[in-house]
């Protein structure tokens, strides 16, 4: 059964269960093994996975960790549940902290069987993080969290990749959080920087109190024209043959990055992006690894340079493409059926990129 079907089962037996999980051990049992069965481990082998593991932390001896998940041999991702409803308070994240530093681990769950907490330690090494970089709710998955999850399978999980996303997925989601909290009530800050850059006068709190509510307003109409691009862009898309194989050559015409000519860089495609910088992380300098988009397609290119093309995703179509190029920079392009496809053509991005390289 797939990732999807297994959590989707999952989610409508979690939601008649609740009620008659009166304890942490039963929330474990119930909710908790089915989930890391899910992403694939035999929870019944103690190769993958320890129950009760010992994490023994300085002069306290015997302290355990409810579920580590093992990878040769060694725990790379602990699991600390608590009962079904509980908080997830910050007692509970001490512990996991004190945890996360005797071990090996990189992954650090937090969860009441509903809400699954990841953390890794992406602020400082070797010390756990206070902030998830992802959180799961199993009664509201969607296509999204699905797609998070799946790096954490069994058959998919790669420490070094899974680290390259979760921190794309923890500063983007601070950001998110902080410009959520600004959409709803702007502090006086934000607005002062706002203001200044369309109004010449001085701030007298007089202008400031005229140009509070027009800050909400530009807000709410920017989030509006984004989305009824997106769904322009969409409509677009479908009114064409959504199965028709694009030219060989393409359309260079379309090759300009202009906000103002309808570009829409997808989710979809920012992930693309991301699997391509953690397939280069052992090649080169991922901070080289750049996106250049386009309205027919999403280029992954070295040192913003045009003439460096790594591959290309062409993924505005029900149909996806990956482009990748040989000696010539001849482009081959290549059907995938997900993104998890991108990783076939691993071999083939790391020849281009290093032959960028050896010629400096």
């Amino acid at each position: 059964m797939s990732l999807e079907n297994s959590l989707t089962d999952l989610a409508e037996r979690a939601a008649d269960q609740i009620p008659h999980l009166e304890t942490e051990e039963a929330t474990k049992h119930a909710l908790v093994m089915p989930f890391i069965q899910a992403l694939g481990y035999n929870v019944f082998d103690p190769r993958e996975i320890v129950p009760e593991f010992t994490a023994d932390v300085g002069t306290r001896r015997g302290e355990k960790v409810d579920y580590a998940l093992l990878h040769d041999g060694k725990p790379t991702i602990l699991f600390e549940c608590k009962k079904v409803n509980d908080a997830l308070e910050i007692e509970s994240i001490s512990q996991l902290l004190r945890y996360f530093t005797v071990t090996e681990a990189r992954i650090a769950v937090l969860t009441n069987g509903i809400v699954y907490r990841f953390f890794s330690d992406l602020d400082e090494s070797n010390k756990m993080d206070q902030r998830p970089f992802l959180e799961i709710d199993l009664l509201s998955l969607d296509e999204r969290s699905i797609v998070e999850l799946r790096r954490f399978s069994k058959q998919s999980f790669d420490i070094d990749k899974t680290l390259e996303a979760a921190a794309v997925l923890k500063y983007t989601r601070g950001m998110k959080q902080i410009l959520n909290a600004q959409l709803n009530e702007p502090d006086e800050e934000f607005m002062k920087w706002l203001v200044r850059q369309v109004y010449p006068g001085i701030l007298t709190k007089q202008v400031r109190e005229r140009f509070t509510p027009l800050v909400a307003r530009a807000f709410r109409e920017f989030i509006n024209d984004r989305i009824n691009l997106t769904l322009k862009s969409a409509l677009d898309r479908d009114t064409g043959d959504a199965d028709e194989e694009p030219d060989e050559q393409g359309d260079e015409q379309d090759d300009i990055v202009d906000g103002d000519r309808g570009i829409v860089t997808t989710a979809q495609e920012l992930e693309g992006y991301m699997i391509v910088k953690a397939i280069l992380r052992p090649v080169v300098d991922v901070s080289r690894v750049t996106l250049r988009d386009t309205k027919s397609y999403c280029g992954i290119i070295l040192d913003d340079n045009s003439r460096k093309p790594l591959c290309r995703l062409w993924f505005n179509r029900s149909q996806l493409y990956i482009g990748v190029f040989d000696e010539q920079k001849k482009e081959t392009r290549n059907k995938i059926d997900s993104l998890d496809g991108m990783y076939a053509f691993e071999e083939e991005i790391k020849a281009t990129t290093q032959r960028y390289l050896a010629e400096g």
